[in-house]
C-alpha cells in the first residue's frame, strides 16, 4: 500500500483517482502531479494504477507534493484559520458559519438541511 502525505492510498484504482484521497488535492491537482513526474495521459485508462507504479514514481509523487502542495493537516488548519478570522471580523460569511447556515447565498426556507440539521418540528403550526 502506497502512503502519501500520511495518507494510504489504494492501490487498485489509478493514481489521479487515487490521489484525491489526499485532502487539498483533487482531480485537476492529481492530474497536474502525474503530469510533472512524466505520467500524461490522454484518457483515464491511460493513467497507471498505484500498484503499477515503481517506488521512484512515487517518491517523485511524494517530492512534488511536498514542494508545490499544501495537504491535509496543514491544509486543513489554513481553512480553519480563514473561517476563524471570518468569525472574528464578525462580517456577515462569519455570522452564517457561527449561526451554522449557508453561507454562499443559497436561501433556508426549503432545503439547507445539510448546514441546518434535521428539521424541528415547530408546535401551533398545523392548519
Amino acid at each position: 500500500m502506497a502512503r502519501i502525505a500520511g495518507v494510504n492510498l489504494p492501490t487498485n484504482k489509478r493514481a489521479h483517482i487515487a490521489l484525491t484521497y489526499i485532502h487539498g488535492i483533487g482531480r485537476t491537482s492529481a492530474k497536474e502531479i502525474l503530469k510533472k513526474i512524466g505520467h500524461e495521459a490522454t484518457h483515464a485508462d491511460d493513467y497507471p494504477r498505484i500498484n503499477e507504479m515503481s517506488e521512484e514514481q512515487l517518491t517523485k509523487v511524494r517530492e512534488v507534493i511536498d514542494a508545490d502542495y499544501t495537504v491535509e493537516g496543514d491544509k486543513r488548519r489554513d481553512v480553519s484559520m480563514a473561517i476563524k478570522r471570518l468569525l472574528d471580523m464578525a462580517c456577515y460569511r462569519g455570522l452564517r458559519h457561527r449561526k451554522g447556515l449557508p453561507v454562499r447565498g443559497q436561501g433556508t426556507k426549503n432545503n439547507a438541511r445539510t448546514r441546518k440539521g434535521p428539521a424541528k418540528p415547530i408546535a401551533g403550526k398545523k392548519k
